[in-house]
């Protein structure tokens, strides 16, 4: 077969399929086979258009994941599949709910511009997003079983389908059809420990044929559940980069002769977590000690669906969806401050209990304590998802539409398990006698504090979406290079979302973030118009225009256009090119969610109380200095919608036989992002945020910072992706196929506030956390009948640490699987992730709670051994 043929119909066929440049992953491309002429050619949609073409005739950059492939790379959750994305800068999962109060909520953030631009859709409509936070779709409630593939638009696409897509849009597209029925189990394994092992069960089944029968139902059930990993399982997460000053033994500060001590300092501080700090004479805890790097997590979803063949043309859908995920994080025991105990208390020390400390009176003292007695706290989060979508699509008249009506509900509960306690009666305790803060408690003490313990929900949220969509397409005029596309569509949706607090429950503890919560709530209507058109100007040289109108009745109306270009030079060379504006409203969480406040994350130096890590007269230094301070977040209901420009240009060529090269160019501005400053800036920089402090009347006490949500500036990003699939010609040997996917950002920038300075990002962990100058995944395929296996790799860049100091090394593992097929009915897969047990690179950050390595970028299984077996009927 002569070359340019070869070529053009690889081509056709990688655009049809979402496939072009990029548009396969280094890891999941599809391959293509030589058909049949006379095969029919089919109109497909593709995910980022509304036009319904041949297969031959559209060019989008996409990245299609085949579910097959992933499965056998040991992929078991959608959160995990995308982390492979070049563009995926970072990933939030289940490791940042411990201490952070997340939920155990999973999300993709593409081009690192944050989770709420990143628009993720099951079989292309929306689903409601998880509510905590309220502007990210939980990928824990995706049935990764029920999967056909994953197409991921890394163009902007507000012209199509509106706020969030900013960043890109991820489709998650489900099996039309499931015939007889499907049992698999799975099982992975960290070589290290049973710590952190998966388990998987799933079934499947249905019955009917769309083309014969005229029906197809079926079903996909989901159990997967992962045990939890402490942080001291792993020896790069169990010391910490920072520690917090308030500790049991407590600490205390006695105001009439300014002493700050440990009563048992003296004794080398001995205790779980505990560090001597002899700057101050005093014990500090390393919360490493006590939390996690993987809560406990359980995912169970459900989906079924039926297709109906109303006639030869036309179909109708019935889908639902249910998802479950239950997460259980546990982080260090409560910290109290601004404990009172006076002389007469047993354990006040130097009256027989507590060793005496020199130079102190006999008046009162100020205790900070952590409650270890309480144990750790835990807490249970609940997630649940549900869907319903009835749709309807085919021809009518010569017109190609697709209707349909979707109601969604996303639901969150948090629960304390375990460890909270109640501020007043512990103070109290103290008070009286009956709390021993230095050490072990009596049999009194033990029943008064299991008695303060606080359990039960504290927070439970809602998100309704009610979304009526329709459109239609056909080609309306005929040029002489070909057929003029055209799409028109239209979109209501009404979102509504609650936020209640058991204000008897949680203002109990301040130390649950939600002491001075209250009750929340906010709704919207959102009516929106699209049009898209396609016009072939001359031969290989395609106009693409598309232009939609939404109108918020909370924010006002937008308009966001797009053009695009795409130019068959040769049958072996493709170039394209688009501009387009964006344009995110703020969620209704971003305008109404309750304000919360907890600790900061780190330990800083009150600026005003501690300046440079020395109390001034009066202050407590327990409290002021080098301590977790009190910080404040929450919706601000005077927010603007963020709005952007994206701007991309990119080539598709083939420079041999069997090779197909992509580079595609990116340059995306955002104004008045949403977001808040990161809180070690703000401490940084008191001058320039001395606002943001809230004082006690008396200016004696930082009551917190006040960090809520605002419009804070530009965002300026800038690269290039990179694509290379070879397929080596088929030999006795098997069929073998190698594929790299990656992504070389040149810039990223911003501001943290409008019109200020800019923060170059890119090889610098600046603020909250780094951009990667490279990222790829690379693999190398190989079959040959009933046998099969790959071998991959995925790597990130180094980048500059924290500190401004420390370089963090790049991080990069390989995996390595075999797939049998020569059982009837059956497939096994056997595997290992990161096969030669590479350890996550050391980081000073302290921004997660976990410490020693980054959680967001990397994992801390280790090695990890995988089986799974699947069995048809």
């Amino acid at each position: 077969m002569m070359i340019e043929r070869t070529m053009s119909r690889t081509l056709r066929l990688m655009f049809a399929g979402g496939l072009a440049f990029g548009m396969h992953s280094a890891a999941y491309a599809q391959t293509t086979s030589d058909t049949d002429s006379a095969t029919p050619i089919q109109r497909v949609e593709v995910t980022g258009s509304s036009i319904k073409r041949m297969a031959t005739e559209t060019a989008l950059p996409i990245t299609s994941i085949k579910a097959a492939d992933f499965e056998k790379q040991g992929l078991t959750t959608a959160a995990e599949v995308l982390s492979t994305l070049s563009m995926n800068q970072s990933s939030e999962g289940s490791s940042q709910s411990v201490g952070a109060g997340t939920g155990g909520i999973a999300v993709a953030d593409l081009r690192g511009l944050g989770s709420n631009k990143t628009l993720v859709l099951l079989n292309g409509r929306r689903i409601a997003a998880h509510p905590y936070g309220g502007s990210s779709v939980d990928l824990n409630i995706i049935p990764v079983s029920a999967l056909d593939r994953i197409e991921v638009l890394r163009d902007g696409a507000s012209a199509i389908y509106g706020t969030d897509a900013i960043g890109g849009v991820i489709n998650f597209i489900t099996k039309r059809q499931i015939h007889g029925g499907t049992v698999s189990v799975e099982r992975t394994q960290p070589q290290a420990s049973g710590a952190g092992a998966e388990s998987r069960l799933n079934l499947s089944g249905g019955y009917g044929d769309l083309d014969k029968d005229g029906y197809n139902i079926f079903a996909v059930v989901d159990f997967h559940k992962q045990t939890a990993l402490a942080a001291t399982d792993r020896a790069f997460s169990s010391s910490g980069n920072s520690t917090s000053g308030t500790s049991s033994p407590g600490n205390f500060y006695q105001s009439s002769t300014g002493i700050t001590a440990n009563p048992y300092y003296a004794s080398g501080c001995v205790g779980t977590g505990l560090v001597s700090y002899a700057k101050s004479g005093t014990c500090r805890t390393n919360t490493v000690a006590y939390i996690q790097d993987i809560p406990k997590t359980q995912q169970e979803s459900l989906l079924s669906k039926g297709t109906f063949k109303l006639s030869q043309d036309n179909i109708a859908t019935v889908e639902y969806m249910h998802s479950r995920s239950t997460n259980t994080s546990v982080i260090a025991p409560s910290p109290l401050t601004g404990i009172t105990m006076n002389s007469s208390s047993p354990y006040y020390p130097g009256n027989g209990i507590t060793p005496a400390v020199a130079g102190m009176d006999s008046s009162a003292i100020t205790v900070s304590w952590r409650t270890t007695a309480a144990g750790n706290r835990v807490n249970y989060d609940v997630s649940t998802s549900d869907r319903l979508v009835l749709a309807s699509e085919g021809l009518i008249a010569g017109w190609d539409y697709n209707v349909g009506f979707t109601y969604a509900v996303s639901k969150a509960t948090s629960a304390f398990v375990n460890g909270y306690t109640n501020d007043s009666l512990i103070k109290a305790g103290v008070l009286d006698g009956i709390l021993n803060p230095f050490g072990d408690q009596s049999a009194a003490g033990a029943a008064y504090i299991e008695a303060a313990q606080l359990r039960g929900e504290y927070l439970s949220a809602k998100m309704t979406t009610l979304d009526l969509d329709g459109k239609i397409s056909r080609s309306i005029y005929k040029l002489p290079a070909g057929d003029v596309g055209f799409a028109v569509g239209g979109e209501l949706r009404h979102e509504k979302a609650t936020y209640d607090v058991n204000t008897a429950l949680a203002s109990q503890a301040s130390s649950s973030g939600y002491a001075d919560a209250q009750d929340q709530a906010g709704s919207r209507s959102i009516a929106a118009v699209y049009s898209e058109l396609s016009v072939p100007l001359i031969k290989d040289l395609e106009l693409s225009l598309a232009a939609r109108y939404d109108h918020y009745n909370d924010v006002g109306g937008t308009f966001n256009p797009k053009i695009g270009l795409r130019w068959q030079a040769r049958p072996d060379l493709m170039f394209r090119t688009s501009y387009n504006t964006g344009f995110r409203a703020p969620t209704l969480y971003d305008l109404y969610g309750p304000a919360t406040t907890t600790w900061t994350s780190n330990s800083y130096n009150d600026p005003v109380l501690c300046p440079g890590g020395t109390a001034v007269s009066g202050a407590n230094p327990n409290v002021a200095c080098g301590q977790q301070q009190y910080i404040r977040s929450g919706g601000n209901v005077n927010l603007k919608p963020e709005k952007s420009k994206t701007f991309s240009f990119g080539t598709v060529f083939e420079p041999v036989k069997s090779v197909t090269v992509s580079l595609d160019y990116f340059n995306i501005k955002i104004r008045d992002k949403i977001g808040t400053v990161d809180e070690a800036t703000i401490f940084e920089n008191y001058e320039k945020y001395k606002s943001y402090f809230v004082y006690s009347a008396d200016g004696k006490t930082l009551e917190y910072v006040n960090a809520v949500l605002d419009n804070l500036g530009e965002v300026h990003t800038s690269g290039v992706d990179v694509s290379l699939l070879w397929k080596l010609p088929r030999s006795s040997y098997g069929d073998f196929a190698f594929n790299i996917d990656g992504t070389w950002v040149h810039s990223y920038k911003y501001q943290n506030e409008t019109g200020g300075a800019y923060t170059e990002n890119v090889g610098v962990y600046a603020d909250s956390g780094p951009v990667f100058r490279w990222k790829h995944n690379a693999t190398l395929s190989w079959k040959r009948g009933l046998w099969g296996a790959t071998f991959s790799n995925k790597y990130m860049s180094g980048y500059l640490d924290q500190d401004g100091e420390t370089h963090v090394k790049a991080y990069s593992t390989y995996a390595v699987s075999g797939n049998y097929t020569g059982y009837k009915n059956t497939d096994l897969t056997l595997g290992i992730k990161n096969l030669f047990n590479t350890n996550p690179p050391a980081t000073t950050q302290t921004t997660t709670f976990q410490q020693g390595y980054d959680p967001r970028y990397t994992d801390p299984l280790g090695r990890t051994f995988y089986v799974k077996a699947s069995y048809k009927f």
